[in-house]
């Protein structure tokens, strides 16, 4: 068996590259990256060993393995990390979500914030950093102004 995983070197590398980002998506939903780079590592150089572009020798699969992924999360790393931040997320303007209309179900000001269900997730309603009124009242119709991971920032509509 191992005669059989040594001679198709490129399908054990993509196999493991697939079984490690299966292993990443489920387990930890691509919150950890480790994983994440470990299988693009992998199936890069599965595909270096399918073309072969590299030897099809064990020690250099391993040592295109290290190479790989080193490369890939150093291309990566910066990238990813301001995505899953969401400090861009602050202003964004561009979302669906922006416009949306609702009835406030409880206060709010500037310490104070409501919550709202909104595609089956409870999202925090805070007021809007633009408004000159510090608080708005329960029942008042507001709509989404801006959002950021899981803040609505709402102004009356």
């Amino acid at each position: 068996m191992t005669d059989t995983l040594l001679s198709n070197q490129a399908a054990l590398w993509i196999g493991i590259g697939f079984l490690l980002l299966a292993i990443e998506a489920l387990a930890f939903g691509f919150a950890s990256g480790v994983l994440l780079f470990g299988s693009l590592g992998a199936i890069a150089t599965g595909a270096l060993l399918w073309f072969s572009l590299v030897p099809n020798s064990f020690i250099v699969a391993v040592a295109c393995f290290a190479i790989s992924t080193a490369v890939i999360t150093a291309v990566l790393w910066s990238p990813l990390k301001r995505l899953q931040s969401g400090a861009e997320l602050g202003s964004d303007r561009s979302s669906d979500i922006i416009g949306h209309e609702f009835n406030l179900a409880s206060d709010i000001n500037r310490t104070e914030f409501s919550e709202q269900k909104y595609s089956g997730i409870t999202w925090r309603v805070e007021p809007a950093t633009h408004l000159s009124q510090d608080s708005i009242s329960a029942t008042t119709r507001v709509k989404v102004s801006a959002v950021s991971v899981g803040v609505f920032f709402v102004e009356p509509a």
